[in-house]
């Protein structure tokens, strides 16, 4: 009888202390005064995510549409509070004027998985300035002018796919797959000096690979979740967001490659030779197999998925948008006039509407619908609203930007779920409230190379192909509710074929003739 009371007097005590420590977690935005909406025990603010009624991205958005005139909000991500700026001047005091408070990103994979832990996103402190200060040079604008005629034949490649498979009759296309067998290749041979065609060889290990590591609609989605909120469990069960076969598979690639460098005397302008150009330095830092293997991981994971992503929601808005396809294929047919049917770098980064329409594809659908900063140095917010009081934030608390809801903002953007590519030509977008790749010295380090792989494609398929809607196209696009990144529900699908349209550049070529006969 007394074992049964002390273990319900146990159990009774536990139960307390539980609902005192969750009730503590979720009043934590009460007790300071910033504007909230009420959490569910356990599950904070995350419920309409966790059971699918709503995407991730938009329940940010959602919350952040709450309180327009708060500069910021609270959010439970499950138990932990988040603060989630709104005021652009207050995202750049903390991103950038105040970044050594916040130079830290959370690191979503524990330190079991060294390749996917240990790249340039996940690294803080010094280690991650260090390797910063080292891979920029790769992202040089003279860099990507090098790399120019290397992705310019992956478009060629891709684009050849589509002429020959489906010729002037056209096909449906998966664009998500078809884009990241692009973004595939590029990504293979400027990083990795490897030459690969994903149209010719569809089962190349490099893209099968990437097909069956990066799918956030699946098993990544649930691994990235569960690292994300129960990082011990995920220690202690050793569940790994990516596989030891992955693992080996670029440790091989990156050792096969500077084994060969070192051997032939091959110098080739990318992150691979910059890294191991560090080993013969006297000062400075030193990067080893293991932490080269990271930083190539990190940048065939970024190219794979994130730009083939991007890439499938602009092909998406141009294929849908007929006045925006036609202004867009008749600046690229100037172009192909101007330099005989050779497009340069310069040609194609000189397009200012190309340029407009990346850059409003990228303001409706960014790669990086939401950034985190984690705070390392005691830091003050100002008042979230005029009858609030300011609040210390601790070393530890996270604070999210949303460049989604930032970007879809009415304040800024008038008409802001329009697609408008105009807005960028007429010198009507502020750069503080238009973040796609990221704000302050975390800003992505390969936004450069993004851009031009996003507009050499766009320009290779408007050249040679026709791009329209097809019957399984969704317009407007609605966002996938199961995963954390923004994507849309049922893919990308259009219709693609060989351009019906005579040829311009023979006909320009011809007309030249005939003018000088």
């Amino acid at each position: 009888m007394i074992e049964l009371s002390t273990l319900f007097l146990t159990i009774l005590t536990a139960g307390i202390c539980l609902y005192y420590f969750v009730l503590s977690k979720f009043s934590h935005f009460e007790r300071l005064k910033v504007p909230h909406v009420r959490p569910i025990p356990l599950l904070g603010n995350m419920t309409p995510f966790i059971f699918q009624r709503e995407s991730f991205v938009e329940l940010i958005c959602r919350v952040y549409n709450l309180f327009p005139e708060a500069k910021y909000v609270g959010f439970y991500d499950l138990t932990r509070p988040v603060y989630l700026i709104r005021d652009p001047e207050l995202i750049a005091t903390i991103a950038i004027k105040n970044f050594d408070n916040f130079c830290d990103h959370r690191n979503f994979v524990s330190d079991q998985e060294p390749m996917a832990s240990k790249n340039l996103f996940g690294l803080q402190g010094d280690h991650w300035r260090e390797m910063r200060k080292l891979l920029s040079p790769a992202f040089t604008s003279s860099k990507m002018k090098m790399m120019f005629g290397l992705i310019c034949e992956c478009a060629e490649n891709f684009t050849n796919s589509v002429v020959t498979q489906s010729g002037k009759i056209g096909k449906t296309y998966n664009m998500k797959d078809t884009l990241s067998r692009y973004t595939n290749d590029v990504v293979a041979t400027c990083a990795f000096g490897i030459s690969v065609d994903s149209f010719k060889n569809p089962n190349n290990e490099f893209f099968l690979l990437g097909k069956n590591n990066f799918t956030f609609d699946g098993r990544l989605s649930i691994m990235f979740f569960v690292h994300a909120h129960f990082p011990l469990l995920t220690k202690l069960l050793k569940l790994r967001m990516f596989s030891a076969k992955m693992e080996r598979f670029f440790k091989d690639v990156v050792s096969s490659t500077v084994n060969i460098r070192d051997e032939q005397g091959i110098v080739r302008p990318d992150m691979i030779q910059l890294m191991m150009e560090t080993r013969n330095k006297d000062q400075g830092p030193k990067f080893d197999i293991e932490e080269m293997t990271a930083q190539a991981f990190l940048f065939f994971f970024g190219g794979f998925d994130a730009v083939s992503t991007a890439a499938s929601f602009l092909v998406h808005q141009v294929a849908t948008k007929l006045d925006v396809q036609n202004k867009l294929r008749n600046e690229i047919d100037h172009v192909l006039r101007e330099t005989n049917g050779k497009p340069t770098y310069e040609a194609i980064n000189g397009m200012k509407y190309l340029d407009a329409v990346v850059n409003e594809s990228l303001r409706l659908y960014p790669i990086a619908s939401f950034l985190d900063r984690v705070c390392v140095k005691e830091f003050e917010l100002p008042p979230a609203t005029s009858d609030g009081e300011s609040v210390t934030l601790k070393p530890g608390d996270a604070v999210w930007f949303s460049s989604y809801a930032l970007h879809r903002d009415p304040k800024y953007y008038s008409q802001p779920n329009k697609f408008d590519p105009d807005r960028f030509l007429n010198s009507n977008v502020n750069n503080s409230v238009y973040i796609p790749f990221g704000v302050g010295p975390r800003v992505c380090i390969g936004n450069r190379f993004a851009l031009l792989q996003l507009k050499i494609m766009l320009f290779y398929l408007l050249w040679r192909c026709d791009v329209e809607p097809d019957a399984k196209t969704r317009d407007p696009i609605i966002l996938d509710k199961k995963a954390h990144i923004t994507m849309a529900e049922g893919g990308f699908w259009l219709k693609l074929g060989a351009r019906k349209s005579k040829d311009l550049i023979a006909q320009y070529l011809s007309n030249e003739v005939e003018n000088r006969a």
